[in-house]
């Protein structure tokens, strides 16, 4: 008798400390973590997603659940530092070493990425080459990237939102890099560890242009000192522009404007990189589960 599959178990970790939370929350009206589920939901309806927040004291999985009952595990971007011995971030890395060992695929973006490197070994810094702020350009496929299923469907050079201040040094022994550009060299990288497989990229494929416009707001005194712009009223007319995009994104002139095409203007091109994931780990890892 065969029982139709019910829906994925997902897991979003976010590591956004309280206070980004809520000042995330006031300029775009959700969290790192609500975005995810937001855009895993449309990836994967009816999914079933829950939410941990490993920089947290005291935080832990929802009661009666483990890493290994999950499907996918999500790891969201944040504004922690992973150079810093901080109790946040050793506690965000120890739950990445157990999400490597329960063998649960895992997922994440930008600080995501970063997490899991630390985690299985390699090394982060801040950025050599200044703030990568609103869109990475230029992000190149490695020639193990090309023929990598995270980035299928992608072109050989594409822009993809993001907005990082630290980048990876060193990525772990045996970590594959799959796409780098001329501000990071490691923008996207698949990290073997323990028995687990991790896909991450240093871009942002789950947010939507509204919420580059507000990161872009929120961090405009950032953007100013690394000379950027050269004041408040030029952040806010760039982040105008982001956000008329958002608004309208078959508007071509905004697009000319803003250097970009529809890798980053058309929402599901966005999305590609995540649902690679679903397609390539999160659903065979089920499919494997349910036979056994």
């Amino acid at each position: 008798m065969h029982h139709a599959p019910s829906s994925l178990r997902l897991l979003i970790a976010e590591s956004e400390p309280p206070e980004a939370r809520e000042s995330r929350r006031e300029s775009v009206g959700r969290s790192s973590g609500e975005t995810y589920i937001d855009t895993l939901l449309e990836l994967a309806p009816g999914a079933q997603c829950d939410r941990v927040m490993p920089a947290d004291a005291g935080a832990g999985l929802p009661a009666g659940t483990s890493l290994a009952a999950y499907d996918g595990v999500f790891l969201t971007g944040s504004p922690l530092h992973l150079y810093e011995e901080t109790p946040e971030t050793r506690r965000t890395v120890a739950f990445m070493r157990a999400v490597f060992a329960s063998g649960t695929p895992s997922f994440g973006s930008c600080a995501g990425l970063q997490v899991a490197t630390v985690a299985a070994g390699g090394t982060v810094r801040p950025n050599l080459r200044g703030y990568e702020a609103a869109f990475a350009r230029r992000i190149t496929a490695t020639e193990r990237g090309r023929s990598h299923p995270l980035l299928a469907g992608r072109p050989a050079c594409y822009d993809a939102p993001a907005v990082h201040t630290d980048e990876v040094e060193s990525l772990p022994e045996g970590a594959v890099l799959l796409a780098s550009n001329r501000v990071s060299v490691v923008q996207a990288a698949e990290i073997r560890f323990e028995g687990g497989v991790f896909w991450g990229v240093q871009y942002h494929p789950e947010i939507a242009l509204d919420e580059i416009a507000g990161a872009l707001r929120r961090q405009a005194d950032g953007l100013i000192e690394a000379d950027l712009a050269r004041g408040r009223g030029e952040v806010e007319a760039y982040a105008d522009l982001v956000d008329a995009l958002h608004r309208e994104p078959g508007r071509r002139d905004l697009a000319w404007r803003l250097g970009l095409d529809e890798q980053v203007s058309d929402h599901g091109k966005r999305l590609t990189e995540l649902r690679n994931f679903i397609e390539s780990l999160v659903k065979p890892h089920r499919a494997s589960r349910d036979r056994s």
